[in-house]
């Protein structure tokens, strides 16, 4: 090995693809000849007087160590520079309450910044999944007498427990046994599409549009696995956004205090466009929840959507 020195120190900055930390390699400065010769040749070498040749070699070495100081310092001075810079954005960031959290999309990791605004309606929506339904609530009660008096305007509201709630969708007499995948908040989302989309949500519930099959999927328990399904597509339970399309909806909080609600609502009539279209029945429904899925994290995706009302498939939805 050269017996020249070698120093090696860790590169913070960046890592290599295995994760490992990289060792940024620096050759010190050559090293001179001893001062002390050993030979008698060498030693007269030191006395012999210096002409106006080797007066300009050493003055040339000296000026090139000192601009090698001089770049080192302005190198150093830089890389302090921009470690105070990042400091003081780090400290404006918490001055002004935004809160930084990381992403991790396709095995990278993504910085993102959410205002005071967005932190607080992700918070209240977090609130939201974890709500059971719990039949002994009043509230809950009452949201479901809401809800077939939004979908039956025209009927006398039956008991709590009757068979009659299999006609819009729920898969016994007792729909409080249809919310333990998605809970309350699966109520709410179905509530929310018949006050805010009446005749998309009509035409769903009394399957209008289209060629329908011989068995349909359930109205009212299809709205509970959409619930579920966005619920897992936007990564809302684990307290870390981890898939693209749950970093692009965060965003749209900004704006929009209901956007799961509305996703919801288009999530609903785009399963029905695709469910026409392959002309599914009850057993494919699995399936074409899937689809819908891809459908609508490729349109959350898309460049230059700012609100749930962007998206291409908005379109279908009818008021």
């Amino acid at each position: 090995m050269a017996s020249k020195a070698i120093k090696r120190r860790p590169c913070s900055a960046e890592t290599d693809k295995t994760g490992e930390k990289q060792m940024e390699t620096t050759l010190s400065d050559p090293i001179t000849e001893s001062l002390l010769g050993n030979t008698q040749e060498e030693k007269s070498k030191i006395y012999e007087p210096i002409t106006r040749s080797g007066f300009l070699d050493g003055t040339r070495k000296e000026c090139l160590r000192w601009a090698h100081l001089l770049a080192t310092f302005v190198a150093q001075s830089a890389r302090n520079i921009v470690n105070l810079l990042s400091e003081f954005g780090s400290w404006l960031a918490r001055l002004f309450g935004c809160s930084a959290s990381k992403s991790s999309q396709n095995g990278q990791t993504v910085a993102l910044n959410l205002s005071p605004l967005q932190e607080e309606r992700l918070r209240l929506l977090r609130q939201r999944i974890d709500v059971p339904y719990d039949c002994s609530s009043v509230k809950h009660q009452d949201a479901l007498k809401e809800l077939w008096r939004l979908a039956y305007p025209n009927r006398q509201l039956p008991p709590l427990k009757s068979d009659l709630w299999k006609e819009m969708g729920w898969q016994n007499s007792d729909p409080s046994t249809d919310f333990r995948a998605a809970g309350f908040m699966s109520l709410e989302n179905l509530i929310y599409f018949a006050r805010n989309y009446p005749d998309s949500f009509h035409r769903l519930l009394h399957k209008a549009d289209g060629k329908r099959a011989e068995w349909e999927y359930p109205f009212a328990v299809g709205g509970v696995n959409i619930s579920y399904m966005l619920v897992q597509m936007l990564d809302l339970q684990s307290g870390k956004m981890r898939t693209k399309a749950g970093v692009h909806f965060v965003q749209l909080l900004e704006d929009d205090d209901v956007a799961f609600d509305n996703l919801f609502c288009l999530a609903f009539k785009v399963l029905d466009s695709q469910w026409l279209a392959r002309r599914a029945s009850y057993m494919e429904f699995n399936e074409v929840l899937k689809s819908t899925r891809v459908q609508l994290e490729q349109e959350l995706t898309i460049g230059g959507i700012s609100r749930i009302q962007d998206m291409p498939s908005f379109r279908l939805l009818k008021k």
